[in-house]
């Protein structure tokens, strides 16, 4: 995949390209859906498929105090674009230019002179421009003058799970909303993928260590959304290869001076190394909310539970199952 991080490093020869345009945020099954279609009209043309995307949320230049977090960061929604098939990404910084660009020059300039569309795929309350000023009808009219076609896409409704209430738009915003509450099954279901949260590993207060249960504390500055508070079964990838989890978020109640959404991941059956690493947490299925614990003993039962319950939602048997004895591949670092 080509990545382009601003319009002036699009190369003069770049294209002729079929374009979607949109925050992609998370890059769930609804944009997915639009990726495929834009794939597949780029085929039938003879065209790349390009996907015109932001920096940040347009809230960050027009209303700050209303941007809602993020469920991936630039380098994840790139990683994602990527593996969905895409020809091309161009990111674009939104910035104070770019919010007062006119919507004709913002398809004179980015669609047409960088991008040379042929095809333009978009919702049907697509608006760009500054204020918005630009819809459907405008970018046709354009499409008419500058030689390209716009082409409408359905959108993508799945039900929800759980409530089984009318049929609701996919959304950024819902699944924010389900991460917030703890569901990150429902959550995958929307997004097609699991959630994931990826950050360097940091030195913590090695409190599980001494409970013979280490865990690998991700920092603050991690990248993706972090969940609701609570206990986890997940999956760890380090270095190229999948582990099964237990994951905390939150700031373990049961001790005093933890900083809020602190996420420590404990890597079943293997003991590793992971001090300065970079993790990605994948997020499979809630199992219990944060609770405080009267005594070291209350926790530690609490935590054999847990690892009972986490081992049955990812398949994984507990050593004893093997006799005792873990394969060689998973084996703990002396």
């Amino acid at each position: 995949m080509e990545f382009f991080a601003d319009p002036a490093s699009v190369p003069p020869a770049f294209g002729p390209s079929a374009v979607t345009i949109g925050k992609f945020d998370g890059v769930h099954v609804g944009h997915r859906a639009v990726i495929e279609h834009l794939a597949a009209t780029a085929a039938a043309h003879g065209l790349v498929s390009a996907v015109v995307t932001f920096d940040r949320h347009p809230l960050a230049v027009i209303d700050p105090a209303s941007v809602p977090p993020a469920l991936a960061s630039i380098a994840q929604r790139r990683e994602l674009l990527e593996h969905a098939g895409v020809d091309a990404v161009l990111l674009l910084h939104f910035d104070e230019r770019l919010r007062v660009m006119p919507p004709e020059d913002f398809v004179r300039e980015i669609l047409v002179r960088r991008l040379h569309a042929k095809v333009v795929l978009v919702g049907s309350d697509f608006r760009f421009g500054a204020r918005g000023a630009g819809d459907v009808a405008l970018l046709r009219a354009l499409g008419d003058e500058l030689h390209f076609t716009v082409q409408l896409i359905d959108d993508v409704d799945v039900r929800d799970a759980h409530a089984m209430a009318a049929e609701r738009r996919v959304s950024s915003t819902w699944i924010r909303e389900l991460l917030s509450e703890g569901r990150v099954a429902d959550a995958a279901h929307l997004l097609g993928h699991e959630h994931a949260v990826r950050g360097v590993v940091v030195h913590g207060n090695e409190r599980g260590r001494a409970m013979n249960y280490p865990t690998a504390n991700i920092s603050p500055t991690s990248e993706g959304f972090i969940p609701a508070d609570g206990v986890y079964a997940a999956r760890v990838l380090h270095r190229g290869t999948v582990y099964p989890a237990a994951v905390s978020v939150g700031n373990n109640p049961t001790f005093v001076g933890v900083r809020a959404k602190q996420i420590e991941a404990h890597l079943l059956d293997v003991d590793l190394d992971l001090y300065d690493d970079t993790i990605t947490v994948f997020f499979v299925k809630y199992v219990r909310p944060m609770v405080a614990f009267e005594s070291m003993d209350a926790l530690a039962a609490q935590m054999q539970r847990d690892d009972r319950a986490i081992r049955a939602v990812l398949g994984v048997p507990s050593p004893d199952a093997l006799g005792g004895v873990l394969p060689r591949s998973q084996s703990p670092r002396s």
